[in-house]
């Protein structure tokens, strides 16, 4: 784990309106009343990311209420240009990193309600399943897997958040970059499904 000066940062992306879902993402509680905003921004801090920011767009009055009631830590920003789509959003997140002494940042949209702290602690961990000892660090480029598929969380150091956010484009966020670089896979399969969730099965 770097040291409190060069801490490992959260950054939850919560700015879509949820077109496909029917409804901003940022406000959905499932059956069993979890908030998906408020779980993953105390799972994030939870294991260890300092801070955590919290992108918004849609909803995003009632959401950062919520957020502030929750007593949840984040830092709060507002995409203004998120109906253009999740670039737009990433890219207001690594713009807001910038200011902070943050080496990495653990990159997670809100939509993916089974993300667990154990999930995130592989994650950042120095011990993967690569072999031998990988410590967070500027440099790093990690993307969790699950049965092999790729999801979230992805760990992107600081070195990459320039050249990301100059060629992020449209609805893509940072999957082409990630492709192109050599991206480390940490297999999470046995810790949950990493699926984001883009329609509801059961919603209240």
């Amino acid at each position: 784990m770097p040291a409190a000066s060069q801490s490992i940062a959260g950054l939850v992306l919560a700015a879509g309106a949820g077109t496909r879902y029917g409804r901003p993402k940022a406000l959905v509680r499932d059956a069993d009343g979890v908030d998906w905003l408020v779980h993953t921004v105390e799972t994030l801090h939870a294991s260890g990311c300092r801070p955590v920011i919290a992108v918004l767009g849609a909803g995003g009055p009632e959401a950062e209420a919520r957020l502030r009631d929750s007593g949840a830590h984040a830092i709060i920003v507002h995409a203004t240009g998120w109906a253009r789509g999740l670039s737009a959003s990433l890219r207001a997140g690594l713009a807001a990193a910038q200011t902070l002494p943050a080496v990495a940042l653990v990159v997670v949209p809100v939509d993916v309600p089974d993300l667990s702290t154990a999930t995130v602690t592989r994650m950042i961990s120095e011990r993967t399943d690569a072999g031998g000892r990988h410590p967070v660090d500027a440099d790093t480029l990690r993307q969790a897997r699950f049965g092999g598929a790729p999801g979230h969380p992805v760990v992107l150091g600081r070195a990459h958040w320039e050249d990301l956010a100059a060629c992020l484009n449209g609805d893509t966020g940072a999957r082409a970059y990630l492709a192109a670089h050599a991206t480390l896979s940490v297999e999470c399969g046995d810790l949950g499904s990493g699926l984001d969730v883009d329609r509801p099965s059961n919603p209240v």
